[in-house]
């Protein structure tokens, strides 16, 4: 349906009043509302002046003019606005008649105008006082919060005020003198006089509206958002923007409350409640929701309300991570999560047409009278009306039109609030039988587990939210847990995950509202005590698993730290940024273990993806304590300080256990002095920083610890300054570093950028080095550590013969003797080794089936522990991470892999001469 009006001639009446030069769209627009909408024909009587205007310059320029005029300054202010509102209703429905402005462009205006009204009504009710236009804002909700104003629509406010600078009379206390001025710009704007009304004001959105004076001061509207609000005041503030009067007071109190509405970690408990209360809504208007006579555009069945809430769900769901998705206008937070993938194209354009079509049709029925309905006319001379306006040849075109727009909607909807209808399977008070027949191969141990997690004992399950919640879930949980390879072991983490789990009604609604989690969450118990136990510390680390793109490879080094950076940002403090860092990294971490144990990442991928998470924390986290730092001490001149990434860090290899191998540098003058209010000398200054730098990133917090910090390849060991020049550094490694300390730089790289330190490290490895002696040195290393680490097993791919400690040993000894393939990255210098006939071919090969079982490992065994053996579950994920065919066909690549390593050791190190 277009609402194309067809050419209308205009009545005799209409004719003498009409100015020449309109265009025949206007006439054919204002020959319409002439003859259909009352309301209209008595803006054209009265407005020829605006008429003449429009023929003149068009709508947009008579649309401006109107503005201006309703700001103008004059001694009747009331007057002023009520003849300006009278202007613009007739721009606005000429403009959106004759279909020369879209519906954005009309509810824009709509908008403008109505902010700028407040704006004057509270600049005139503070300046009856004597006073500027500050110390009280407007927070606009819904949809003058959203700027998709209707026609005939009332304006949801919420005043609050500054009790220090709102003007106040000797008698008055600040609250008193707000809500005086408050109903003085409320009664400019909604008394109804001769010249009818301004807006229709609303201000039953404000917290307590019943109790509550109708202006709150900033603090206690801050403590009430962030303390006490519902569900539906959250939904409310996704639109709310501050609109008029002191703009910075109202933006100000936004910000602060700002995770109240978006909350990185979702509360799944509001996403029910909004879709409970949209079931509400239908059968509270249930007379309303079929198409005819009475149909409710706004909260009829697939209407206007559906496709509100069907953005701002999503919104709410995703929004908390992604700012871009907060659009408050409806159109552009549907492009917006089509754009990110969250809905797909197709619903966002078949949803937005069936808005715009709403929404237009809304207007015709509110401008025939100016009323605020949204109801179809009962009777047929009325809905004839509508249909005329509307540009259709009658009602039942019009019908049709509502029927095939609706339609979508509603279907739309009630797929994403079938969540909200309770669950129809219940597991009964006493489970034996019910598990007996449905799960008999899990019955005998879960039944005795169920009365103990209904028994009330678990923290988790205390309050009754979380009780419903975990009933509506249980028999999905029950039912992954059955299809796990080792039930037994799967419902024995499940219990220790309850035991753990610090509280209950998200994440068990978290669960009912994404089925599919269920079944990760049995994998997860049932494999991977690593992410078992940070799921239990952190319940939120989940949401992060909903993302459509949980299971695809993280963007690059690049694009994560852009990513991180901007989730700091807005950080207030040091200690906030380090929290957000640590959520951040956590979340990530999870998902690439969640990814590796479902087979749908590579393990080498993951090593790397491990590794520039730990760069993006870094490239955030050591400004950051600089910063902080340099408030008492200052700035070195010349210096900064350097990280030295080694050991798998250095290699871009971690896993889920690994630490950060670092050494700390700092470049310029060792001798210099800070020039801080309380300086230091150059080396105390970056040993400081270097113990500050290394708190940061290990001491836990609330958000938990980032990673272990390992400083101990430093020069001299922990004998050592924990922080050296480079140039010292330099010397140490020139005249008194030991060969395992090369081997160990061989690791090594900058974390960022430092061409003193490259350099350093370049000249230090192209050394010439007597074969002989490298060759004996690293023999004796590699016994020390067999002897002071024995491997743990057939499955210690890391220290057992042949392991990653083996291979990394013949490549180090290589690179140090021969100056080929010098790199941190262990699997380059192979191939470049191999390359240059140093090593023999299939190493490469090796080292890759040997670094994706430990990446593997470090996920199924807890504290970096080597099982003997393997449940079925686990040796079925294992054998999906190793892309094998089964499990034993991983024990078998192993063994060739290890034989390989063993062989080329031997063969190249071992025996003399080679």
């Amino acid at each position: 349906m277009d609402f194309a009006l067809p050419a209308r001639e205009p009545s005799a009446d209409l004719a003498a009043l009409l100015p020449a030069g309109l265009s025949p769209q206007l006439v054919a627009a204002a020959a319409m509302a002439w003859a259909q909408a009352p309301f209209l024909k008595g803006l054209l009587r009265s407005r020829r002046d605006v008429l003449a205007a429009i023929a003149a310059d068009g709508v947009d320029a008579a649309f401006a003019g109107a503005m201006a005029r309703a700001a103008a300054a004059d001694d009747d202010v009331m007057a002023r606005l009520r003849r300006a509102r009278g202007d613009i209703a007739l721009i606005i429905a000429l403009a959106d008649l004759a279909g020369l402005w879209p519906l954005e462009r009309v509810t824009a205006a709509l908008s403008d105008f109505a902010d700028s009204s407040i704006d004057i009504a509270i600049a005139a009710a503070l300046a009856e006082r004597g006073a500027p236009n500050a110390g009280m804002a407007a927070l606009a909700l819904g949809k003058l919060g959203s700027h998709e104003l209707n026609y005939s629509s009332d304006v949801d406010l919420i005043i609050v005020h500054d009790p220090d600078v709102i003007p106040r009379r000797s008698h008055e206390e600040p609250g008193e003198a707000a809500v005086r001025i408050a109903k003085r710009a409320v009664a400019i704007l909604a008394d109804l006089t001769p010249d009818g009304y301004v807006q229709r004001v609303d201000l039953r959105l404000r917290p307590a509206s019943e109790i509550t004076p109708i202006s709150l001061s900033v603090a206690a509207a801050e403590h009430y958002y962030q303390s006490e609000a519902l569900t539906w005041e959250r939904v409310a503030f996704i639109r709310a923007r501050a609109a008029a009067g002191d703009v910075a007071l109202g933006q100000g109190l936004l910000d602060r409350i700002r995770p109240f509405v978006w909350r990185r970690s979702l509360d799944w408990t509001a996403v029910r409640d909004i879709q409970a209360v949209s079931l509400r809504i239908r059968d509270h208007f249930e007379a309303g929701q079929a198409i005819g006579p009475g149909f409710d555009l706004k909260r009829g069945r697939g209407g206007i309300r559906e496709v509100e809430f069907f953005a701002q769900i999503h919104q709410l769901i995703w929004g908390g991570r992604a700012p871009e998705l907060r659009a408050p206008a409806t159109l552009d937070g549907l492009a917006a999560l089509a754009m990110a993938g969250h809905v797909s194209p197709g619903e966002a354009t078949t949803l937005g047409d069936s808005y715009r079509m709403l929404r237009t049709l809304e207007h015709r029925l509110q401008m025939r009278r100016d009323e605020q309905t949204h109801a179809v006319p009962r009777l047929a001379a009325d809905r004839a009306a509508v249909a005329a306006l509307a540009g259709a040849r009658d009602w039942a075109a019009v019908e049709r039109a509502l029927l095939a727009a609706t339609t979508p909607v509603a279907a739309a909807y009630d797929r994403l609030i079938a969540a909200a209808i309770p669950a129809t399977v219940v597991i009964p008070a006493d489970p034996a039988a019910w598990l007996k027949r449905h799960y008999p191969r899990v019955a005998a141990d879960i039944v005795p587990r169920i009365k103990r997690w209904r028994g009330g004992t678990l923290r988790a399950l205390r309050s009754e939210a979380a009780r419903e919640a975990f009933e509506a879930v249980l028999p999905a949980l029950v039912g992954g847990i059955a299809e796990a390879a080792d039930p037994a072991m799967a419902a024995t983490r499940l219990d220790a995950f309850l035991a753990a789990l610090p509280q209950g009604a998200q994440f068990f609604a978290l669960l009912q509202a994404n089925p599919r989690l269920v079944g990760l969450l049995g994998h997860l118990l049932g494999v991977a005590p690593v992410l078992a136990d940070a799921l239990a510390r952190d319940p939120a680390l989940f949401d992060v698993m909903l993302a459509p793109d949980a299971f695809d490879p993280l963007p690059d080094a690049d694009a994560l730290a852009t990513e991180l950076a901007g989730f700091t940002a807005s950080a207030s403090a040091l200690e906030d940024m380090l929290d957000r860092v640590r959520r951040w990294t956590g979340e990530r971490r999870f998902q690439l273990g969640a990814q590796l144990i479902e087979g749908r990442s590579d393990p080498l991928v993951a090593a790397r993806a491990l590794s520039d998470l730990a760069d993006a924390a870094l490239a955030v986290i050591v400004p950051a304590v600089v910063a902080d730092f340099a408030r008492s001490h200052g700035h070195v001149a010349g210096s900064e300080p350097v990280i030295l990434a080694l050991g798998r860090y250095g290699g871009r290899a971690l896993t889920h256990a690994s630490d950060l191998d670092l050494v700390y540098l700092f470049t310029g003058d060792h001798e210099a002095v800070s020039d801080g209010a309380k300086p230091l000398p150059a080396t105390l200054y970056f040993n400081r920083l270097a113990a500050r730098l290394t708190a940061a990133l290990s001491v836990p917090t609330a958000a938990g610890a980032l990673y272990e910090v390992d400083t101990r390849l430093r020069p001299w060991g922990a004998k050592g300054m924990l922080a050296l020049s480079v140039a010292s550094f330099a010397r140490y490694q020139a005249d008194d570093a030991e060969s395992w300390e090369h081997m160990a730089l061989t690791r090594a790289r900058v974390v960022g950028h430092c061409p003193a330190a490259e350099t350093a490290i370049a000249a230090t490895l192209h050394r010439p080095r007597d074969p002989e002696t490298l060759r004996r040195s690293v023999l004796a290393m590699r016994a020390d550590i067999a002897a002071a680490k024995p491997a743990k097993g057939a499955f210690d791919v890391k220290l057992a013969p042949g392991g990653l400690v083996d291979l990394e040993f013949l490549v180090h000894f290589l690179q140090l003797r021969d100056g080929i393939g010098v790199g941190p990255d262990l699997a380059s210098a192979i191939t470049a080794l191999t390359a240059a006939d140093r090593m023999p071919d299939g190493l490469a090969a090796a080292h890759d089936m040997l670094t994706r079982f430990l990446v593997l490992l470090r996920l199924v065994a807890a504290n970096s522990e080597v099982p003997a053996a393997f449940t079925p579950a686990v040796e079925a994920m294992l054998a999906r991470g190793m892309g094998a065919a089964s499990f034993p066909a991983v024990v078998e690549q192993l063994a060739l892999a290890k034989n390989a390593v063993r062989l080329a050791f031997q063969d190249i190190l071992a025996t003399k001469g080679n």
